[in-house]
């Protein structure tokens, strides 16, 4: 097989490295995979941690390892944690982003025209929202409180500004 037919092979069982936390959205959908390189029996694949210190990055890399591993095509898999260019919210993919409101955590907000932003609730869908706190269970996810339907919820942070 070609270099090339085996990075789209890669690519597809990629998408089947779920997020530990959120098992529903692939390190794919999430803008973690950052470059695929395949070279004859060796495939280097270089990832974007969600923030610095995820604790999930060695459970991650394992299932990486696994899944291109079942291929039986490369002697050598090396999966590299990148932090330039950082990961931010904007590289979830539109996929991921509904596949998290299933999940219910609402996507990154997205600002409109003048600046400003809200988070809709992924229960309801109501736009009535109050942010409950800026530390959620992880460092890219904040707690709000729906007004609408009264169930808290989580919600990616959206780009920082101040990178």
């Amino acid at each position: 097989m070609t270099d090339k037919a085996n990075l789209l092979r890669v690519w597809e069982k990629l998408q089947s490295v779920k997020d530990p936390e959120i098992d529903s959205v692939s390190v794919v959908e999430l803008g973690m995979v950052d470059e695929v390189k395949v070279v004859g029996d060796t495939v280097t694949i270089k990832m974007l941690p969600t923030f610095m210190g995820c604790p999930a990055l060695d459970i991650i890399r394992k299932n990486v390892e696994k899944e291109i591993a079942s291929l039986a095509v490369f002697e050598l898999v090396e999966v590299k944690f990148i932090y330039q260019p950082p990961w931010t919210s904007d590289r979830i993919t539109e996929e991921g982003r509904e596949k998290l409101k299933d999940f219910g955590i609402a996507p990154p907000p997205i600002m409109d025209e003048s600046g400003e932003w809200h988070v809709d609730c992924p229960y309801c869908g109501s736009t009535y929202t109050t942010l409950e706190n800026i530390f959620g269970p992880t460092a890219c996810r904040s707690i709000l409180y729906c007004k609408g339907c009264k169930n808290p919820f989580e919600a990616m942070k959206p780009i920082s500004t101040l990178m």
